[in-house]
């Protein structure tokens, strides 16, 4: 079984919304540490038959959160929606 996340938000600033950048958690990364271990691991957003994949760069703050770049920009039906690892 493929390990799954939840996109939670985009990564957002006090004056700008970064819209390739995701917020996403992992069931099975609780903390920083665990987290830091999916860093350079691709992520997958399917939408039908499109697959729009991205790739984990860095971890957010201290509950098991990581930030995923993706190539395109996803839309926003995609928060609250899964990601799938795939490499």
């Amino acid at each position: 079984m493929q390990a799954q996340g939840i996109i939670v938000n985009y990564r957002v600033g006090p004056k700008a919304q970064r819209p390739k950048e995701y917020l996403i958690q992992f069931t099975h990364a609780k903390s920083v540490s665990e987290a830091s271990q999916l860093i350079g691991r691709k992520v997958a957003w399917k939408n039908g038959k499109n697959k729009i994949i991205g790739k984990i760069v860095d971890t957010h703050g201290t509950k098991g959160l990581v930030r995923a770049r993706f190539r395109r920009g996803l839309p926003g039906q995609a928060l609250g929606t899964t990601v799938e690892l795939v490499g």
